[in-house]
């Protein structure tokens, strides 16, 4: 108990003027789409070239519909079905919190596959440009998770183990950081690394599936350190979370995509 570390008192509101109340969450989405809008608007300029950047800047009312809608239709199919068919007014009570990853994907890869068809673009190529930059949100939100002190992790005696809130008074995985690291910033390095390489390039929709596995592989291996959510507890053999077993899936579209992707670029 002597390396416990106090949760950092900060305020989830940013800033609340009256009835206007911007929260550090609805921050993260914002940086996150217009960080990653302005890297795609940059790469799909270079050679070979994708779109002109007002096609690209389209894309941008897309995307955020994806991801608030998809993402809040995850939330309540994958996380709170019985809460929510139950409550149907609260369903897009999205300032009340619950928002999930898969569904948020989900949601951006059919506005993505339907922007490419209005405009004749390559899905592949505009799909991997869209898997480079979606780290950043992923970091952005993760953080945005730990300042709000929810999806923290299972109790630890890890001199880095955090006492949350809402986690009574054993010091926790602050697994929101973990994801932050993992899933944000070195699976973007990584994947912006790959993305300047000719062999890369060659072959559209490698890095949606390196995006695929890793974020999958990745989000499976920190879940063991997150606390399940309560409404739902474990899953599968009574030691899976849900969002391992959402992260299956991706996992083996991952492989198949990157299958793909090889066999195609020979």
């Amino acid at each position: 108990m002597a390396f416990v570390i106090n949760f950092p008192v900060i305020d989830p509101v940013l800033i609340e003027l009256g009835p206007l109340t911007i929260r550090w969450y609805a921050l993260a989405y914002i940086f996150g789409i217009l960080i990653g809008w302005h890297l795609i608007r940059k790469m799909a300029q270079e050679p070979p070239i994708l779109a002109e950047p007002e096609v690209i800047d389209d894309f941008l009312t897309w995307v955020a519909i994806g991801i608030i809608v998809g993402g809040r239709l995850g939330y309540v199919i994958f996380y709170n079905y019985s809460y929510y068919i139950e409550n149907l007014e609260n369903i897009f009570a999205i300032w009340k919190g619950g928002m999930s990853f898969h569904g948020g994907f989900l949601g951006v890869c059919i506005a993505a596959i339907l922007y490419c068809l209005k405009h004749k673009l390559n899905i592949w190529r505009f799909g991997d440009l869209i898997c480079v930059v979606a780290p950043i949100g992923l970091f952005f939100g993760r953080i945005a998770n730990f300042i709000n002190g929810e999806l923290f992790g299972r109790p630890t005696l890890m001199p880095w183990g955090v006492v949350f809130p809402r986690g009574g008074n054993l010091p926790r995985h602050p697994s929101q950081i973990y994801e932050a690291i993992f899933e944000g910033l070195l699976l973007f390095f990584l994947l912006w690394i790959l993305s300047r390489r000719e062999f890369v390039i060659k072959r559209p929709g490698l890095l949606i599936g390196l995006f695929c596995l890793l974020y999958g592989a990745a989000r499976a291996a920190i879940e063991v350190f997150r606390e399940p959510d309560i409404q739902i507890g474990y899953l599968g053999f009574n030691t899976l979370t849900m969002g391992q077993l959402l992260s299956i899936p991706m996992v083996l579209s991952g492989i198949w995509l990157i299958r793909r992707a090889l066999t195609a670029g020979k």
